[in-house]
């Protein structure tokens, strides 16, 4: 099969097509080294430069301070969940503020209860999570040991377009789904992870972003694969590291940096492809009604409803007769979703905008 589809596949999701290429095109010898990535040695001099040169350029493109460390793990955000209070957490500070806004924020909070104390700063379970806080609703703790959010929940389709206001509190981010998607202010972060299979390349690595002086908090009792100090200090190969999945994670970098223009350009992108959707969605008088509400509406994933479930099946079948695919929503809330990251191509979203308007025009 060469032709490819439309991918809207909420994760593993779409990759830039030339970072596919130069995988393939180097995947039985890495030019130089005469074996393949997923043969050499993690110590090696040239996987030592390929995971130096992901990190360079991660910090390129983010702008990462000096007093931020960048660590290679694995286990996903589901590790992350407890991870995060692991390390964060002690005698001193035993308990953390929780900004619920979907269906991984309930689920990292659940994780977190298992290590301590959590308090509710917000939760949007009211309103069947369409909406997010503003700093006002927020109820905080300043003596918190930090303040966690999800940046854009993938289930549900809702966004934070700016950082929660936590004072003193370190702020942590689970941007797993959005991630490399904008440029974020890294300063007003104590950490942010993000497993890879939305924005970063394939499934395997997550990164971690944590200010240097959090590391102080990792308690020596920790198990040493749970230790983000251990991690730190042995420069992310504290074990064997997905180095496949970093070595993608590198090129995804590169194609950001050289082919896209950075992040500033990367957001005006995805900003033009989410409104090519909500705008079918908005005119079309009601026939599709989007779940999250218009202030908080995610780029990355749009998700939204059909009149009943008889003209969603219909719909999905007549995507996938126009080659796109992956459009049914979570199975925990139906529905449609069309996940729109950073490699979708502009053509998939056009092909997508302009069925949902046939669609409509036929049947609303």
């Amino acid at each position: 099969m060469t032709q490819r589809i439309h991918n809207f596949s909420a994760g593993p999701a779409v990759l830039p097509l030339p970072v596919l290429e130069e995988l393939q095109q180097n995947l039985v010898a890495l030019p130089g080294v005469g074996a393949s990535v997923l043969e050499i040695s993690h110590r090696g001099a040239a996987f030592v430069e390929i995971l130096e040169g992901t990190e360079r350029r991660l910090r390129q493109l983010l702008s990462i301070p000096d007093e931020y460390r960048i660590l290679f793990l694995q286990g996903g955000s589901r590790l992350q969940f407890s991870m995060v209070p692991m390390n964060l957490l002690s005698d001193k500070d035993p308990s953390a503020d929780f900004i619920v806004t979907g269906s991984w924020s309930v689920k990292a909070r659940i994780e977190a209860e298992r290590e301590g104390r959590m308090r509710t700063a917000w939760d949007g379970v009211d309103s069947d999570y369409d909406r997010l806080p503003t700093d006002d609703d927020l109820e905080l703790d300043p003596a918190a040991a930090y303040a966690y959010f999800t940046s854009n929940e993938t289930i549900q389709g809702v966004q934070f377009s700016s950082e929660p206001s936590t004072g003193t509190v370190p702020l942590v981010c689970d941007a797993s789904s959005d991630f490399l998607s904008r440029p974020l202010d890294i300063p007003r972060y104590g950490l942010i992870f993000a497993c890879a299979q939305k924005n970063i390349g394939p499934a395997g690595v997550t990164i971690v972003v944590i200010r240097q002086d959090l590391l102080e908090r990792s308690s020596e009792n920790l198990p040493g694969y749970l230790n983000y100090r251990e991690h730190a200090e042995q420069n992310s190969l504290y074990n064997t590291p997905p180095t496949f999945a970093i070595y993608a994670a590198g090129l995804v970098a590169r194609w950001l940096l050289e082919d896209v223009g950075g992040l500033a350009a990367m957001e005006a992108l995805n900003r033009e492809k989410a409104a090519m959707l909500y705008d079918v969605i908005d005119e079309s008088a009601g026939f599709y009604e989007g779940h999250a509400h218009p202030s908080c509406r995610s780029r990355m994933n749009v998700t939204f409803r059909l009149p009943n479930d008889d003209m969603q099946n219909k719909f999905l079948t007549g995507a996938e007769q126009r080659g796109l695919f992956h459009l049914k929503g979570h199975r925990s809330v139906g529905g449609i979703r069309a996940s729109i990251y950073n490699a979708m191509p502009r053509e998939s979203v056009v092909a997508l905008r302009d069925f949902m308007q046939e669609f409509v025009d036929g049947h609303g």
